[in-house]
């Protein structure tokens, strides 16, 4: 029987920006983002999985994060049912931060492009971010902070 996988992901916001993977499901041709992020270990904490994930996928440090959210996921991707707990977070980071919103990155070990995107944008739901409940927690975020 397949697993529940528990995951952290974290949204860095710069300027009316937040940082994402740009992703595709090709099994049914969509286009999406998705917030950065992965697979908490066991006995790991969902904070401490958070920052090993920004290491490992960027190779930055962050210096400090927020829970925002917590949400159950039950979707298909590549043609595969899944199901997650995703714990999300804001996140601080100088060496994001200090990045300009034309700049583009690719996760470490697998090569998926990472650039910035309008939070405006997001509102329009050409493409949608994942995991799901990540939009709602976002919109919260930067709503809170204006």
């Amino acid at each position: 029987m397949p697993a529940i996988r528990n995951i952290s992901v974290g949204l860095s916001v710069k300027d009316g920006h937040v940082l994402v993977l740009f992703g595709r499901d090709e099994s049914i041709g969509i286009d999406f983002y998705r917030a950065i992020g992965g697979g908490i270990e066991f006995g790991e904490r969902a904070d401490e999985a958070l920052r090993r994930e920004f290491l490992e996928e960027l190779g930055v440090t962050v210096e400090d994060s927020q829970l925002l959210a917590v949400a159950e996921n039950i979707f298909t991707y590549e043609g595969s049912p899944g199901h997650e707990i995703a714990h999300i977070f804001a996140v601080d980071c100088a060496s994001l931060d200090a990045l300009p919103l034309d700049a583009e990155l690719h996760v470490l070990d697998e090569g998926s492009p990472v650039r910035w995107v309008p939070i405006g944008g997001l509102r329009e739901g050409a493409r949608p971010l994942y995991p799901s409940g990540a939009t709602e927690a976002l919109f919260a975020l930067v709503g809170a902070a204006a």
